[in-house]
């Protein structure tokens, strides 16, 4: 089914993009800033300095209650019970036989208190997963998804950016950590030390009424080290040098966990939806996996184009590709049966008919 014009939402700082000249696409249900200047430019601002995107499509849930834990180590593969309060952790949600539901970042931000982030296409689907084990347990769920916008501030100066904002020590955070403090004058602002770019810096969650000021404010702060707005196309060649997955092409309910190479966030110390599945798949290992690869020939490879071995015959599809604007070369992901997954494989991508050498290479694609 095509979305409709009615059914596209709007974020809350839409004018504010198209008045700094964004082009504004539909993406998982809403209207996003896809570039301001160039793909390329904002790119390597991102890598270089610093580039700010506004992501507030996505889905944000608070958990919490005495239950709230054992919420999360019902229904997501990783292993809640390790994290401190302030601490991040990347984990999924898997259906009952064994597919993912969605990827997901769970905060612990307090005492029997968990912030969760899903992705934009997901947010009615987990809403329901988690409505349905929930009451059961006596945790409180609360959907904020509407109310929250998110600011990712990305790249290498990022905290040059948020350190004249803010008093807290940003510059010394973790990755994968997190704390509420003020921010451009406000506060108990959630920030957390995460990001989707691989180039370091900050997410930050803040309410609508206060988003138009507190965006103002990081763009102005952001001018010194040569921060620029940051759209979709960017944010997408950005996390495909990294090697990270976007649901709905490189991940999706038809796909486990341990074809997606994610066996790091699959715990099997406890028992969650379809553990029995997944811990089976494991014993008798898997028979395609999730790959990374690099064109040796010129070429750019695309959703959805086959990979084939020498003789053209297929052995896999490509899930996300593009060309690298660090490397200079077409770069991809995408599954494979298991004897073609290891590093260096010969491989070739099928494009328009012809048979374009690649070959297999190690996550991430561009070396921090």
């Amino acid at each position: 089914m095509s979305e409709t014009a009615e059914e596209i939402k709007s974020i809350p700082l839409q004018e504010v993009h198209i008045a700094l000249g964004a082009k504004m696409v539909p993406f998982a249900g809403y209207l996003m800033p896809v570039r301001y200047s160039s793909d390329i430019e904002e790119h390597m601002a991102v890598r270089n300095a610093a580039g700010m995107f506004d992501v507030s499509h996505m889905g944000e849930f608070i958990l919490k209650g005495p239950k709230a834990l054992d919420v999360i180590q019902q229904l997501t593969t990783n292993d809640a019970s390790v994290l401190p309060i302030g601490k991040v952790q990347y984990t999924a949600l898997t259906n009952p036989a064994g597919g993912i539901i969605d990827d997901l970042l769970v905060y612990h931000t307090g005492e029997e208190e968990y912030y969760i982030v899903v992705n934009a296409s997901n947010i009615e689907k987990d809403k329901a997963w988690f409505l349905k084990h929930v009451p059961a347990s006596g945790a409180e769920f609360q959907d904020v998804s509407e109310q929250t916008c998110l600011f990712a501030v990305q790249g290498p100066k990022a905290y040059q950016v948020l350190e004249k904002l803010t008093t807290h020590p940003v510059a010394a955070m973790e990755y994968y950590t997190c704390v509420r403090t003020e921010l451009a004058g406000y506060k108990n602002i959630l920030i957390a030390a995460t990001g989707y770019t691989g180039a370091g810096g900050f997410e930050i969650y803040v309410p609508n009424e206060i988003a138009k000021d507190v965006w103002t404010k990081l763009m102005q702060a952001g001018e010194a080290v040569g921060m620029k707005p940051v759209g979709l196309g960017a944010r997408d060649t950005l996390r495909l040098e990294m090697g990270y997955c976007l649901y709905g092409n490189d991940i999706s309910d038809s796909t486990s966990p341990l074809e997606a190479g994610l066996g790091w966030i699959t715990k099997f110390n406890k028992t969650f939806t379809a553990s029995d599945i997944l811990q089976q798949q494991k014993a008798a290992g898997v028979m395609r996996s999730l790959i990374g690869f690099e064109m040796v020939e010129r070429g750019i490879p695309r959703g959805h184009y086959e990979l084939a071995d020498a003789a053209g015959n297929k052995i896999g599809e490509v899930t996300s590709g593009t060309q690298s604007p660090c490397l200079g070369i077409g770069i991809g992901m995408g599954y494979v049966e298991k004897q073609y997954s290891k590093a260096d494989t010969e491989i070739f991508v099928n494009i328009r008919g012809k048979l374009i050498k690649a070959k297999v290479v190690k996550f991430p694609f561009v070396k921090k």
